[in-house]
């Protein structure tokens, strides 16, 4: 327990020097490749989320997945990249490659499907070198460049809401 308390105190402050130094710049591209940062502790619906991306006319080969749970059982089997808080240094630092690849993979829109401010999802969404980024208001402002005011569980209103304005926007 003490470890934890220790992990998030100093991934925090990671998290804070990181949020002073980011500069927010915004590609005038089309959505063509979709990053999906999901935190399954509080949603487990993963699937239908990607299936309401795919309906709306994203292709299911450029839509990639992390899912970030905090505790993973032994028997558990996830079928995509995820990552864990053990798999965080207190530096920041990633140990797990597949997770470095999604980071370091420049999407067009990055959604965060998280709404509640845990460290290290703030931590991933800020290394992310994705172009545009979507979150939830209940989150950490800084992080995302557009944010939709819904509740997790929501995720058609979503991912209606989304493409709503991504068509204002003029970035479908």
């Amino acid at each position: 327990m003490f470890y934890k308390i220790m992990k998030n105190f100093f991934l925090k402050k990671n998290v804070t020097k990181r949020l002073l130094k980011q500069k927010n710049q915004l590609a005038q591209q089309k959505i063509a490749t979709v990053g999906l940062l999901v935190d399954e502790t509080y949603f487990s619906n993963t699937a239908a989320l990607v299936d309401q991306l795919i309906s709306k006319g994203i292709e299911k080969d450029n839509i990639t997945v992390l899912i970030y749970k905090d505790k993973i059982k032994s028997k558990e089997l996830i079928t995509s990249p995820f990552l864990a808080l053990k798999n965080i240094s207190f530096a920041g630092e990633i140990d797990k490659p597949e997770v470095v690849d999604f980071l370091e993979t420049p999407f067009d829109i990055l959604i965060n499907y998280y709404d509640v401010n845990k460290n290290a999802l703030l931590l991933l969404t800020i290394k992310s070198k994705a172009n545009f980024k979507v979150g939830f208001d209940s989150v950490d402002k800084r992080v995302n460049h557009f944010i939709i005011k819904t509740l997790v569980y929501e995720y058609e209103m979503f991912i209606q809401e989304l493409f709503k304005y991504l068509k204002i926007l003029n970035k479908i």
